[in-house]
């Protein structure tokens, strides 16, 4: 045989190489965004987890200092927040901040938000106490206490407003307004002795009734 033949006849019988074969993961693996966000809400807390725990040790040790401590406790605080941020975001809830007014929130977005006067009752808000509202996907509100205001505890008389339908509590020449679901909750009566908290370097004209001390 010619080499010019022998040359057609490998061409003839040459197969062109099959693609390669991608790998199975790019194949079935996609990306998924909330997927990812769940794992690294889970990373998040697992590490919360081992940093508790390891630190709890040292301090039963002895060998964590008191302001190493403070540092600890504030990073994990922030840690946690942030991991309620990813899953608020995972879940499509809105997320307002504000400030608690003695009745209800004033939101950073200028609205007025109404509290529910059980939660500031048991929660002992106090006005100026910073809170964050979750809004969720279905319309529902959640509250939550994310920076409580320095308190003072002051002593004084309960009594009833007539004029404004309310529960007052006169401690010498102040008067405070505070929420009737908390006067219901202690069953105070005009007269009886209260314990009421206020902000300690700021006016306030309400206050949260920390206690009462029947007639």
């Amino acid at each position: 045989m010619s080499l010019d033949a022998f040359l057609d006849d490998v061409e003839e019988n040459t197969f062109e190489p099959e693609p390669e074969e991608a790998p199975a993961a790019s194949i079935f693996l996609k990306k998924d965004p909330e997927a990812d966000a769940r794992l690294e809400l889970a990373r998040t807390v697992l590490r919360q987890a081992q940093e508790a725990i390891g630190n709890a040790l040292r301090l039963i040790e002895g060998t964590l200092s008191r302001e190493e401590g403070k540092a600890v406790t504030s990073r994990l605080i922030t840690a946690k927040q942030e991991s309620e941020r990813v899953l608020d975001d995972i879940s499509g809830s809105r997320i307002i901040e504000g400030v608690f007014d003695g009745q209800g929130m004033v939101g950073s977005d200028g609205n007025a938000y109404a509290v529910p006067p059980n939660y500031a009752s048991k929660s002992r808000l106090v006005e100026g106490d910073m809170l964050k509202l979750t809004i969720a996907a279905d319309g529902s509100f959640r509250f939550k206490q994310i920076g409580p205001i320095e308190r003072r505890r002051l002593v004084g008389k309960l009594a009833y407003d007539a004029t404004s339908g309310l529960h007052v509590v006169l401690c010498g020449e102040q008067i405070y307004k505070v929420l009737t679901a908390s006067v219901t909750f202690f069953h105070g009566e005009p007269g009886d002795e209260v314990v009421i908290l206020v902000p300690k370097s700021t006016p306030s004209v309400w206050a949260a009734v920390e206690n009462v001390v029947r007639k």
